[in-house]
């Protein structure tokens, strides 16, 4: 339930104040009737007084729903609503309650419980959906057994699906059919699904390393069955890989994805009938890029993953979100980075992931949404799914994987499930089974102070410094660790922080590592343990200064500050051995060259901002024959706008742009001939494969021709535009066609506009497609203010529509979320645009536009007149009476920031 004060505001629900459950709940029986105007629910249950609290009414949870009918026991019962919760007295020890209630699916434009989307019922429980089904207690630690029965027409609804096994089926008269459905499997009630629609499945069985056989199952529209290979067979590599490396196998007969083009989320859990948005289904080569191959491989592996990381074991409480999402992402990563074929892919993986962590999770740590891994309190908890949860809580685990060993994490993951199994439990629960499997580890040993990493937001900074004595043939790195105060939070404890490092020469040789006290050297990459403010550690038998390869892998979720030179950043882009750490070298010589250049006032913008020594070293990284191709264009692809501008104290977008842009246009030019030559060289990939080798070679060719058009801009050279525009024509997949695309439109060149109409033309009746048209014109480099008026129209575009969040999201988030150049306005009107889709939005879909309402989290940050501007707009939105829970989170803490 959400709490208002006597003012109306929203009250703010605490993880101190946990209390189990009043009652439990044992089984759950529910019979739908089914339509979409008015659709019948009863539902009948088996509760029982729970001894360990004290006596008190049964309140069940509900949000727009008409109750017709309360019995208790078979008779009626008195009750009473308080808000819209549903409250009984006088209840016995143990008893049977039946709810007859109705809800109108089709109305539901919120996406959350019972909902339509073109003609078929799907269901969205988590976070607190069910209630929108029927009065229930929606929390995540009363789980029960629950047997289904949906009824509908058949003609209209022939495909019946709920959670667990079909037991029964058949025919009722005046043309309708019933499927009755039991789960044997105890679930909370957020895990409950139910599908019903015209709808074909791609069907395949399986066989455990037990010997028995199970249906897999991926149902979809009609006309889509034949984009549904991959997602399949991701399944299939989901199961194998989650018995293989963690004995976890698949626990049920069948098991069943659905996937739907109106969703607020990506994918959802449910048991045994997992929910997906069509993003994460449907692709072919034809529709589908690389990205979204990968994308979909790692959204199917995760909500499988979730079968024992979230079904089976879940968690006690919302607070304890990343119990489930931080671990089911680490579990995801892996599973995609274990299918990469070679060292070089992995590494790739990896780049990609920490990326988006350190673009969109530190920020979120910097603002004033920042929360811990496991949050001390929300007022609604849909704003804390976010990448604090995953991404971050995912690198908690990584660093618990770090600090027991690979298979002593898989032995933490053996003795976690075999203790909880069937439980709701919290995030301590899992780390003391991890560090009790390992009882010799740093983790056991530092168990206490390695789980601030849960309790305290904020990303660590980690200060190094490096000293060389010649005469001891010594150095000694210093560590100094920090975090910033966050919004209730002014002090932080040291954390436990595992430091991957390696010593190379001058030379850029892996140099022995010998600690000062031992007797023999060690190769390769040692891990270091920090537990204090400040450490030391001095490495002997050193004949020259060497060049510090630290944090190696990104061991740990920390900002790194060391005053690397130019020169040593060159050694460890041309030398380290660790790929992620090549990669870094190359990422912080452009930010270097990005910040100094955005600071001094007397340089134009405009004029070049990398140096010759810069573009020498990509230049030998685009010619190395050793280095693969998705490497080469991650080290080629520059920090984004919004990383870029976390690095500055006070930022002013326009500049940021302007310093970008120009490195853009000097890296094209800089490189022409080299870029040539990469085009040449992985143009060709030969039959269609979205495996991580071709799929480098695609990057990389499409990086390429990004870089040619964008040089033509000065230049005024015709031919590899017209080269682009014909590969946009003759392309045989979407990764080259959309390149070629790219190219074009974020080159401003005029023949965007005609590959844009054909693009349409061709796609018109591919919705996931066409978001992408939408996106990437939302989302191009502004020139001179031309996004905004652009948007304005896409919105006017007849196949937009504000309802479905894939299309919102496409036109609206690209602009606002995606395109700071474009949004940070100095006449402020991409703020106004802002605020009016969060208030239309929020009248619609309140997730959706708490989502939305994010992008203007780091206002504060901003250098006049858009500080003030940004403010101005918060306060609009905030000002709003009716605005929803979600949103009103979201812009207050903005505003207190």
């Amino acid at each position: 339930m959400h709490l208002r004060d006597a003012q109306g505001e929203p009250v703010a629900i605490r993880r101190e104040d946990y209390r189990a459950p009043a009652y439990w709940i044992d089984t759950v029986d529910l019979t739908f009737d089914l339509d979409p105007a008015k659709t019948r629910v009863l539902n009948r249950m088996r509760l029982r007084r729970n001894p360990d609290v004290p006596a008190e009414p049964l309140r069940l949870d509900g949000d727009e729903l008409n109750l017709a009918r309360v019995l208790v026991d078979g008779q009626g019962a008195s009750f009473r609503m308080e808000a819209e919760q549903l409250v009984i007295d006088n209840l016995p020890d143990a008893f049977e309650l039946e709810l007859f209630t109705t809800c109108a699916p089709a109305k539901n434009t919120k996406l959350m419980g019972l909902f339509v989307s073109e003609d078929t019922f799907f269901t969205q429980c988590e976070a607190e959906g069910f209630r929108r089904i029927t009065y229930f207690l929606d929390r995540p630690d009363v789980m029960a057994s629950y047997t289904v029965t949906i009824r509908a027409a058949k003609a209209a609804y022939p495909v019946l699906l709920s959670n667990g096994n079909l037991v029964e089926q058949g025919e009722l008269p005046e043309g309708r059919h019933f499927a009755k459905w039991v789960d044997p499997f105890r679930k909370p009630c957020y895990l409950f699904a139910l599908v019903a629609g015209k709808l074909v499945a791609r069907e395949q069985r399986i066989k455990a390393r037990n010997g028995k056989e199970h249906l897999l199952q991926v149902y979809v529209r009609a006309g889509d069955l034949d984009k549904t290979e991959h997602a399949m067979n991701s399944l299939v590599n989901s199961v194998t890989w989650d018995e293989a490396r963690f004995g976890l196998p698949l626990d049920l007969d069948r098991f069943m994805i659905v996937a739907t083009s109106d969703f607020n989320m990506g994918a959802m859990e449910n048991k045994g009938l997992n929910i997906f948005n069509t993003k994460y289904v449907l692709a072919n080569q034809a529709t589908a890029t690389d990205a979204d191959y990968s994308n979909i491989e790692s959204v199917v592996g995760h909500e499988y993953f979730h079968n024992w990381s979230g079904d089976r074991v879940t968690c006690r409480d919302w607070f304890q979100l990343s119990l489930k999402e931080g671990l089911t992402v680490f579990r995801d990563q892996e599973f995609s980075q274990d299918l990469c074929a070679d060292a070089s892919a992995r590494a790739v993986k990896r780049i990609e992931d920490v990326r988006v962590l350190r673009t969109a999770q530190f920020p979120e740590d910097a603002g004033p949404m920042a929360h811990p891994v496991r949050p001390d309190s929300y007022i609604e908890i849909s704003n804390f799914y976010t990448v604090t949860i995953y991404e971050k809580g995912a690198e908690v685990v990584r660093m618990m994987q770090t600090l027991v060993g690979r298979k002593g994490f898989e032995r933490g993951i053996t003795l976690y499930f075999e203790r909880h199994d069937g439980q709701a439990v919290t995030c301590d629960d899992f780390a003391q089974a991890i560090a009790d499997a390992n009882p010799e580890s740093d983790l056991a040993r530092l168990l206490p102070q390695f789980k601030r990493w849960y309790s305290q937001a904020g990303t660590p900074r980690l200060a190094a410094h490096g000293v060389y004595d010649a005469a001891t043939r010594s150095y000694t790195l210093s560590f100094l660790q920090s975090c910033a105060p966050t919004p209730g939070q002014p002090v932080k404890d040291p954390f436990v922080i595992p430091v991957n490092l390696g010593l190379l020469g001058d030379d850029g040789r892996e140099l022995p590592l010998q600690l000062a006290g031992e007797e023999n050297a060690t190769q390769g990459t040692r891990t270091l343990v920090l537990t204090r403010p400040g450490e030391q550690f001095t490495f002997i038998n050193i004949d020259a200064e060497p060049v510090p390869s630290i944090l190696r892998g990104f061991s740990a979720p920390v900002i790194l500050d060391h005053e690397y030179s130019d020169a040593q950043l060159l050694t460890l882009l041309a030398n380290d051995p660790d790929p992620f750490n090549r990669w870094e070298a190359g990422q912080r010589l452009a930010l270097r060259a990005a910040i100094h250049a955005i600071g001094t006032p007397a340089v134009s913008a405009s004029e070049a901002p990398l140096n010759e020594a810069y573009l020498e070293a990509m230049r030998r990284v685009l010619r190395d024959p050793k280095l693969d191709a998705a490497f080469k264009e991650l080290v080629l692809t520059l920090p984004s706008e919004t990383y870029i501008a976390e690095q500055l104290e006070v930022v002013d977008p326009q500049r940021v742009h302007a310093v970008r842009e120009a490195m853009r246009t000097q890296l094209a030019a800089g490189l022409f001939a080299d870029w040539e030559q990469a085009y040449e060289q992985n143009r060709d990939t030969g039959g269609y494969q979205p495996d991580p080798v071709s799929s480098g070679r695609r990057a990389l060719a499409g990086l390429a021709l990004t870089y040619l058009c964008l040089a033509t801009r000065a230049s005024g050279d015709a031919v590899w535009p017209g080269k682009t525009l014909q590969r946009f024509k003759d392309a045989g997949n979407m990764t080259d066609r959309f390149n070629a695309l790219n190219a074009l439109v974020s080159s401003g060149h005029a023949l965007a506009a005609p590959a844009l109409a054909r693009f349409h033309a061709i796609f018109k009746d591919e919705a996931l497609v066409i978001d992408k048209w939408f996106s990437l014109q939302a989302g191009a480099p502004d020139r001179g203010g031309d996004i905004l008026p652009l948007v304005k129209q896409l919105m006017k575009h007849p196949d937009f529509s504000l309802k479905n969040p894939n299309r919102a999201r496409s036109v609206i988030f690209s602009y606002c979320s995606g395109n700071p150049g474009a949004l940070h306005r100095p006449d402020a009107a991409g703020y106004v645009f802002w605020s009016d889709r969060v208030i239309e939005l929020d009248a619609i879909n309140p997730q959706v536009a708490a989502r939305l309402a994010r992008a203007l989290d780091r206002w504060s940050k901003l250098a006049e007149p858009y500080r003030s501007a940004a403010r101005e707009a918060i306060v609009r939105v905030a000002a709003k009476p009716d605005l929803s829970k979600d949103t009103h989170e979201v812009v207050t803490r903005a505003l207190a920031s």
